[in-house]
């Protein structure tokens, strides 16, 4: 009786967890398409576009990629988060550059080779965990498109 009391705590602590972990992903997708709504019209109304700005751009969409594709599994890829984090970098360097001293480019350039050897090295794990799992390797390329 007390097992079977346990249980069922436990798998309704599972849905209510996983209900907040859907309601906080589509808040944070929702709120996403809000702020790139406000940055496209930010560029329409200065009439211009920079480079900081698609790189914006393209980090909101890297976050609604990663929203949906742990929608979709229940998964994040790990790799997703470091390329969010290299082009977040990217556009820190586009923006300020002028205004940073040589430690803080060298600093910044550091992270992002440290971030893409880390970003390499995982795919080549994941590439070998596959070929030792008996799958077929995934050809020589270390980022397959399906990922």
């Amino acid at each position: 009786m007390q097992a079977d009391m346990n249980k069922h705590i436990s798998d309704m602590s599972i849905k209510l967890l996983s209900m907040a972990q859907c309601a906080g992903l589509g808040l944070l997708g929702l709120l996403t398409i809000v702020a790139m709504g406000q940055e496209v019209f930010s560029i329409v109304a200065k009439g211009s576009i920079s480079l900081g700005d698609l790189l914006l751009l393209f980090i909101y969409l890297e976050v609604l990629a990663m929203v949906r594709v742990q929608l979709l599994s229940g998964e994040i890829p790990l790799s997703m988060p470091f390329a969010i984090a290299i082009v977040a970098l990217s556009r820190y360097l586009v923006l300020d550059l002028k205004g940073m001293d040589h430690w803080q480019l060298i600093s910044i350039a550091a992270a992002m080779l440290l971030l893409t050897l880390a970003l390499v090295a995982l795919r080549y794990w994941k590439n070998a965990k596959k070929t030792n799992a008996g799958q077929p390797p995934a050809s020589g390329n270390p980022f397959p498109n399906n990922e």
